[in-house]
């Protein structure tokens, strides 16, 4: 992965995940998903002295269909594994210290290759084991 650039992980036409490096910059905001994600990610770059206006979000009623979730990788080094949507593995990713991550579609697996921590957003309610399915990866060695 180039580390200066946003990277979209796809298989075919389905986007599995959107990696924003830790040093990644730009001036202003960056919108990386269309309109259409459940899960919204930017980045953004203020000034000092600069203000957003205080503002609140209505309330509307949104379906959503599939779990989409973004990590922010705080401490460690980790490895993800990226599945298309019929199980099938594809790629994999190394995250460090810094990495965001949304993961958009498809399955993932993940291998720690040293202590970390990481910060995880998603949507809710979280449903426990009826939020997903498992299945056999490379990871399970």
């Amino acid at each position: 992965m180039d580390k200066k650039n946003i990277e979209i992980v796809k298989r075919g036409n389905e986007t599995l995940a959107i990696i924003i490096p830790s040093h990644y910059r730009t001036e202003g905001i960056k919108f990386f998903t269309p309109d259409d994600f459940s899960q919204q990610l930017a980045f953004m770059s203020r000034k000092k002295g600069e203000t957003i206006q205080a503002h609140r979000h209505n309330a509307v009623k949104r379906n959503v269909y599939f779990t989409q979730e973004a990590l922010l990788i705080r401490k460690g080094r980790i490895k993800v594994n990226f599945y298309d949507s019929e199980e099938n593995f594809f790629d994999s990713r190394i995250l460090g210290a810094g990495d965001v991550i949304l993961l958009a579609g498809g399955g993932h697996g993940f291998e720690f290759l040293e202590d970390a921590e990481m910060v995880e957003v998603k949507q809710g309610p979280y449903l426990k084991e009826g939020d997903k399915k498992r299945f056999k990866g490379v990871e399970e060695k």
